[in-house]
């Protein structure tokens, strides 16, 4: 297999993780929102607070989130870069979801 093709595999995968997260949040489905995540994740995120620590915080933004979002639920990527390498990968994505407030107040969020 030549490495175009190894590269365009992976992300291909890498894409299906970051789809299946956004349809998890779409369903509120927290074992799904969280099956990608390491343990000791560290999250920085717009709305506060700023910088959770560990799955269980990283969790706890998630109720915050659903606390203020309708069904259905907003949480759409608009645009995505992914950087694979053999042992790395990077996402950024641009994203439409909802704020606290009205619904039509969808705020386009940056995740790294």
């Amino acid at each position: 297999m030549d490495e175009r093709q190894k590269s365009a595999e992976d992300d291909a995968a890498i894409r299906e993780v970051i789809e299946s997260w956004t349809a998890a949040v779409r369903r509120r489905d927290f074992a799904g929102i969280l099956q990608n995540h390491s343990s000791d994740i560290v999250m920085f995120d717009v709305p506060p607070p700023f910088q959770s620590r560990g799955i269980e915080a990283y969790k706890e933004t998630w109720d915050l989130f659903f606390s203020w979002s309708n069904d259905p639920i907003p949480f759409d990527i608009t645009e995505m870069s992914i950087t694979a390498g053999r042992d790395v990968a990077f996402v950024v994505a641009t994203m439409r979801c909802a704020g606290p407030g009205p619904t039509e107040s969808m705020k386009p969020w940056i995740f790294a």
